[in-house]
């Protein structure tokens, strides 16, 4: 007879979202209750929430709501609701229907120089945490991407996908699930600034990648920097968003 999923997971009591609470906005107040179980420790990763029943009657709200919470941490890729067994805390961070961080960035991007700015001060350390946790899969598909870019700029093919295969590659390589996430919705903001680079000096983006590189694989953090330093210099000139 096989095991109730329930069951085989850390027991937990709709206690540790608290009692009743007020009627406004009831769905993010479900949200915060549940994101500060996590940060508490209360909650964990492949814990089952309580069930409907059990978050209606102790917070004392109606089933609407509680599923309309459920649904938002669905969207933003936080728990699974597997039919017949119950909701489900993710391990790892599903791909999220809608990413919040991607939004509040855009929203938040200002001017052109904020973007600017956040790219030099993250994309020179999210390589170096790359070139110190890189394993040889890595670099091979770091090289792939660059080999591609090359056989594509030969062909008068290149696009954005050729630049941003490289950055991927790369952020890939932390295999830091935080880095990656925040490094995605970057390559958002300026997936259409590297598509212009791309259009109009592919020449020198592959060059800059090949620096890059270069430094990368012979872990020589100064040459890392230096040479997104200037890659930098191109940076203005191909992003395309208004002040």
């Amino acid at each position: 007879m096989s095991l109730n999923p329930r069951l085989a997971t850390r027991p937990l009591s709709s206690d540790s979202f608290g009692g009743s609470i007020e009627r406004s906005s009831v769905a993010m107040q479900i949200l915060e209750r549940i994101k500060t179980a996590l940060i508490r420790g209360e909650l964990k990763p492949g814990d089952y929430l309580p069930s409907e029943s059990e978050l209606t009657h102790s917070l004392g709200i109606g089933k609407s709501s509680v599923r309309e919470a459920i649904k938002m941490l669905q969207a933003i890729g936080v728990v699974e609701v597997r039919r017949g067994q119950g909701t489900v805390i993710r391990r790892e961070p599903g791909d999220p229907l809608v990413d919040p961080m991607a939004f509040g960035m855009i929203l938040a991007r200002g001017m052109t120089r904020d973007v600017m700015e956040f790219r030099l001060m993250f994309e020179p350390a999210y390589t170096l945490q790359a070139m110190h946790n890189a394993t040889p899969e890595d670099h091979a598909r770091i090289r792939q991407a660059i080999e591609a870019m090359e056989a594509a700029i030969a062909n008068g093919e290149q696009t954005a996908h050729h630049d941003v295969a490289f950055h991927r590659a790369i952020l890939a390589a932390t295999h830091n699930p935080m880095t990656i996430r925040v490094g995605e919705t970057l390559i958002q903001l300026i997936e259409a600034a590297l598509e212009t680079s791309m259009q109009t000096l592919p020449e020198v983006a592959l060059k800059d990648h090949k620096a890059i590189y270069a430094a990368f694989q012979a872990g020589d953090a100064a040459g890392v920097q230096a040479a997104i330093e200037v890659s930098s210099e191109s940076w203005e000139t191909n992003l395309t968003y208004v002040d």
